[in-house]
Formats: structure tokens, sequence, C-alpha cells
């Protein structure tokens, strides 16, 4: 039976062209990153599955691959359930495994601790174009900062990242789950059903008002209950600034809505307005939900015209550190949509900036040994003087081999003959 020659449903492989954009771009997030006083770590791609299953990731506690167990711990015949053959899984994001890594050597990190973090993530969800079941995450995160000093750094520090990768004119949307808990109820939904009540806000975008209300009753409320939590929607789209959306919620909403929560807001709008190095709109959106139920407080995510999705998200975690070690640690993360960015680049035929030169020596067979000796001592010489010089065999069609060097950004050639 031949071998597959295609990768698995949902993988890729990477071209050198698109291996030089990833290597660039994710060159730009990391220095970026590091000059906002954030720290690399690593963490491995498998964690245990009771980490993972901890009921904190939402949806994508589905999509999990499941490692078996190894050995004569895996013992199928007996087994009566899945749970009982797996003990790891592949990460699907890098915030699990960074709280994991937090809690095992807090006694050892500064406080509060500004963590950066790329990597692979594996989810197993449904390939379309821009999603993979491998996929890159670049990641960081801010342990041990209670105030929203953490959530304007996160924005500044992610924006301006954009920025530089010549991004323009997107929109960081913000919100806060306790704003979304507080309207959902004054308009009479139970606490103990906000999440389904979420999952059908979440949907807004692709079937409106009118949809949600629908959905709404089918979940078991009333019309009235579902008109009056659009009322409130309705009541925001007049507004035009954070603080004009956040004073109307909280006179609308202060027996449900704590004071901080407005505040947290506004507070972040004006320092990120006064501070963002990005040409983009921080705007206040009431519908956005993010899908990890370990979010506590404000959730952001990027929203790019090009793209027509979201490229990147995060929000506030303060509850998720406790499940480690029974202690509540602030936390707060941000996310780039680091595919998506990639499959925006790659359509848009971006070329690297401040590339070194390339160069091919083309070297005729049966060349000479004692001279390809001088070939090689050129070719350090150039690469000393900071040209990028690739040393290869000269082809018989040697008009195609150039064609195909020059795909490859090769721009000037040296030939050597046999003479």
């Amino acid at each position: 039976m031949a071998l597959k020659k295609k990768p698995v449903t949902g993988m890729k492989d990477i071209s050198p062209r698109e291996m030089e954009i990833r290597d660039y771009v994710e060159g730009v997030i990391k220095d970026t990153y590091r000059a906002y006083g954030f720290t690399p770590i690593e963490t491995p791609c498998m964690e245990s599955i009771e980490n993972l299953s901890s009921r904190q990731g939402g949806e994508n506690e589905k999509l999990i691959f499941k490692v078996l167990k190894r050995g004569e711990k895996l013992n199928v015949a007996e087994a009566t359930t899945p749970e009982e053959i797996v003990d790891m899984g592949l990460r699907y994001d890098l915030t699990v495994p960074l709280v994991r890594y937090y809690s095992n050597h807090a006694n050892d990190l500064p406080k509060p601790f500004k963590a950066l973090q790329t990597g692979n993530v594996w989810r197993a969800d449904r390939p379309q174009k821009g999603r993979y079941r491998q996929f890159r995450q670049c990641d960081i995160d801010i342990i041990g900062e209670p105030t929203n000093m953490a959530e304007t750094e996160l924005i500044l520090a992610t924006t301006e990242t954009l920025g530089k990768l010549d991004f323009s004119g997107f929109e960081v949307r913000i919100n806060d789950r306790r704003m979304l808990k507080a309207m959902a109820l004054w308009a009479g939904f139970k606490e103990e059903d906000l999440d389904g009540v979420f999952i059908i806000l979440d949907k807004m975008d692709k079937i409106g008002e009118e949809g949600v209300s629908e959905e709404l009753v089918k979940f078991g409320y009333s019309k009235e209950t579902a008109d009056k939590y659009l009322s409130l929607f309705a009541g925001l789209k007049d507004k035009d600034s954070i603080a004009d959306c956040v004073g109307f919620l909280s006179k609308e909403l202060s027996d449900q809505l704590c004071d901080d929560a407005a505040l947290n807001l506004s507070q972040i709008a004006v320092s990120v307005e006064a501070a963002k190095r990005a040409d983009f709109k921080l705007v206040f959106d009431p519908t956005l939900v993010r899908g990890m139920s370990y979010y506590t407080g404000t959730i952001f995510e990027i929203a790019m015209p090009q793209y027509g999705g979201s490229c990147g998200g995060g929000g506030r975690y303060d509850a998720m550190v406790a499940g480690f070690t029974g202690q509540q640690v602030p936390a707060c993360g941000f996310s780039i949509g680091f595919e998506r960015i990639i499959m925006l680049l790659m359509d848009n035929d971006f070329k690297v900036p401040g590339t070194s030169a390339k160069k091919a020596y083309l070297v005729e067979k049966n060349y000479p040994t004692e001279k390809l000796a001088d070939v090689f001592k050129q070719a350090a010489a150039e690469r000393e003087e900071g040209v990028s010089v690739l040393v290869v065999p000269m082809n018989k069609n040697k008009k195609f081999q150039k064609e195909q060097l020059k795909e490859q950004g090769y721009e000037d050639f040296q030939e050597f003959f046999n003479n």
C-alpha cells in the first residue's frame, strides 16, 4: 500500500515563502511584546486531561485531541468510559498551560508576571479557510495585576504589533462579562440560564435582533422578556463613545451592575486613546461574549474589515489560578490571530521588508575540486557582507532553474563553468 503524500485533514505543509513571512511576523510580535516587558516562556504541547477538561475552556473542551494511556495502563478491554483509557491531551490553547506553569513556579516569578508564549495548539474542529486543526498562537498575559493597567497594556501592545505589520483601520471591541450578566438579569433571565442566553446573543451579527428574539423564545422565555433585553441594545445604537454607552447602561442597570464594571471600561478607553500608536478604534460591543467560560471581567476582540471576522481576542480570567492553587490570583491575557494574519498577508502578496540580497552560485557539473573550494570560500566572504548565498549544481535546463530560483527571491546569479 502506497504511503499518503498529503498531510492529515485540517493540517498543512508550509512553503518556504510562507515560512519566511511567518518567521518575520513572529519576530515582530516577540520584539514588540518584549519592549513592553513581557518575558518568553515555553510549555509542553500536552497537558493532563484533567486540566484540559476542567470546564473552563467552553466549547473547545469538546475538540480535544486525547492521548491514550500507554503500556500496561492502557486496558481497553475493561474500560467502560473513554476517560478510563485517556490521561493526556494536546493543548487547545496556551492559557491553561500558562496558568499551570504559573501555579507551579509562582514563588520564583516576579509579581505581576508578564508572560509571552508562542506555540502550536490543536483542536478537532471542522477545517475551513483560515481555520486549521493545528495552528499557532501568540499570547501575552499578565498574572497578578488586579487593576485595568493590565487590560490597557495588553491592548496597546497587541495593536502596536498589528500597526507594525501595516494593518490599520481595524477595531478593538470591548465588553465586560459583568456587564453582560447585569443586562441579562435586568431583562428577567435566570442566572442558571445565562450561558445559554449568551450563546444566542453571540449570534447577533449572523441572525440579527429578530433572530435572537426568536431563539430566546424557543429557549423558554417570553417575547416580553426578549423584547426587554433587546431594548437595551436599541438604546445603545445612538451612543457614539464608550463613555456614553457605559453611562446609559449604568443608569438602566443601577440595581444589577456594580460600579467597578462601568468605571473599568471608561478608564481603559481613556488610557488606550491617549497612548495608542496604531490606527484603530476602540468600541464598546454589548454583543461581545467570547466563548471561553473562564473569563470573569473585561473581554476584547480584534475585528478586521479585510478579513470579515475576528483576528485575536482575550480578556480577564481572575478565577483560573485558584483551580490549581486554591488561591485567587488576578489574570488577563490577549491572543493575536497569528494564522489569520498570515493568511491576509499571503493574500496581499506581502513582501518581508529589509531582507538581505539573495544570490545563487550555479556550478557546472564536474567542476574541479580545487576550484570548488574557492567557490565555497567566495560564498563565505559574501555571507559575511550580509548577502544570502546559495551554492547549487547547475542544471541542464539552466533557464528553468533560474526561473525557479527567482520565484524564491534570488535576483543575482553567478555561474562557474568547467573550463
